[in-house]
């Protein structure tokens, strides 16, 4: 590769750092994006200008042109409730794209490979089919095109187990004689592990893992950049790599277990009879009126959104309430938990759509204290985020995760549609505390009303 080529292609791998850098913050996200953005486009330029063996540009150029219409579609089409389930399929086609360029790569060279390099297009076919399986599993949980509980086969942990050796037998075979037949065999192995991988895991959990098969992504994309001989490639996938293992493992301690127990608790847990007793349980509720007049009579007030909000659109109209209430004096803040929603980050891009000032936003660390001094907590869409469960039922699957202390509260608003449980699948608690009122119906069309009924105060 020329010197020229190598220059840029170093900026390329600049832009991605400065983009991590840049997606560290809300204040900075979108800039990061662009950054990023502009990096992937140069890399691809790159390419173009210093192949000097390049064969069927045409279908090149053409899969590039659907690939880009598809993603701009899809960024201007989705819904914000629906960009979790984005974000898993386009992880899932990163590491099945990884996989079938070592795939082809393979069929094309085969057995004049050295050993190193077979190595790591095996390490790439594994772990890509394993993240592309993976993801999709992840999908549909979080499209809830299957059940969003743990999934546990009979003897689940053994045929996991069983799978997961065959295909390290599996890899070491084609490494050591490769065949065609092997590496089929490997791909079979591979796909299935992915779904074996996934099953056992709550929907509760399901953004930990898509972040695992993100970092499962980018390492699969650093052994296919070895294998093309592409140092770029290595670059961005180790980027990726790193920065999704740092992501899992935080968001595993703002769940509060070990990361073993997220992916492999469901094999041990016992089966719980919370909630399947039907027994009714009295619970208050309220009208915007009465929320209005409470909130209007408060010094403080905390706002904890949740997925509902989400999927209500009703990011604006909280924005517009909080704003009604400060301009009376009322001290709003913002409690985000570092796993509201369905992906890390949910809460803050939300928010921010609604040009929510970022000082208003807490984390659920510096927001806690604060819970005891507050007149109203008001959670619209949150559910096991702020479940008193996770404190003290050992039974249930939330236990052990550190959660939002609503219920230190004064008066708790809770907005809900109905009293179905959140993602989690349990009962939440908090629901039927003396100081807690529940407003049903859509988000928006709710806060709408308190809005109004606040203006006429």
């Amino acid at each position: 590769m020329s010197s020229w080529a190598q220059f840029f292609n170093l900026v390329a791998a600049v832009c991605f750092i400065l983009a991590l850098k840049g997606l560290s913050s809300p204040k900075s996200a979108r800039r990061g994006n662009l950054i990023g953005a502009a990096g992937a486009a140069l890399a691809v330029v790159v390419v173009f200008a210093a192949g000097e063996d390049l064969k069927r540009i045409p279908l090149i150029v053409g899969a590039i042109v659907i690939g880009s219409v598809i993603g701009a579609v899809a960024a201007r089409q989705v819904k914000m409730t629906a960009m979790p389930q984005l974000v898993a399929l386009f992880n899932g086609v990163g590491g099945g794209a990884a996989a079938l360029i070592a795939v082809i790569e393979y069929l094309s060279v085969g057995e004049f490979e050295s050993r190193i390099v077979l190595t790591f297009t095996v390490l790439t076919v594994v772990i890509g089919c394993v993240s592309f399986t993976g993801s999709i599993l992840t999908f549909m949980k979080l499209q809830e095109l299957m059940t969003t509980r743990p999934v546990v086969i009979p003897a689940g942990g053994l045929v996991t187990t069983a799978i997961a050796l065959a295909t390290a037998v599996a890899s070491v075979r084609l490494i050591v004689a490769p065949a065609t037949p092997m590496l089929v065999l490997l791909c079979v192995l591979s796909l299935v592990l992915g779904v074996l991988f996934v099953l056992p895991v709550g929907g509760a959990d399901v953004p930990i893992v898509i972040s695992l098969l993100n970092a499962f992504t980018g390492l699969a994309v650093a052994a296919s950049g070895y294998v093309l001989g592409n140092v770029l490639l290595i670059v961005a996938g180790t980027l990726v790599g790193a920065s999704g293992t740092l992501l899992t493992r935080m968001m595993a301690q703002a769940m509060g277990r070990p990361l073993t127990n997220t992916l492999f608790g469901a094999f041990t847990a016992k089966a719980t009879s919370r909630g399947a007793t039907g027994e009714e349980r009295p619970y208050r509720t309220s009208t915007p009126q009465d929320v209005a007049i409470m909130l209007g009579y408060a010094q403080k007030v905390v706002i904890v959104p949740g997925y509902g909000l989400a999927v209500a659109q009703a990011q604006n109209t909280i924005r517009e309430l909080a704003d009604l209430l400060a301009e009376r004096g009322i001290q709003v803040e913002y409690a985000i938990h570092p796993v509201a929603g369905r992906m890390p980050g949910h809460m803050n891009v939300l928010l921010a759509e609604a040009n929510v000032p970022y000082e208003q936003l807490k984390e659920m660390d510096e927001v806690n204290p604060e819970f005891a001094t507050t007149d109203v907590a008001l959670v619209v869409g949150a559910n096991d985020v702020v479940n008193p469960a996770a404190r003290s039922d050992k039974s249930a699957p939330i236990y052990g995760m550190p959660i939002l202390d609503v219920d230190q509260a004064r008066q708790v608003v809770f907005l809900k549609r109905s009293m179905r449980p959140g993602f989690a699948g349990i009962e939440n608690d908090l629901l039927f505390q003396e100081q807690t009122s529940l407003l049903f119906g859509d988000a928006k069309d709710t806060l709408t009303k308190v809005v109004a009924a606040t203006k006429s105060l």
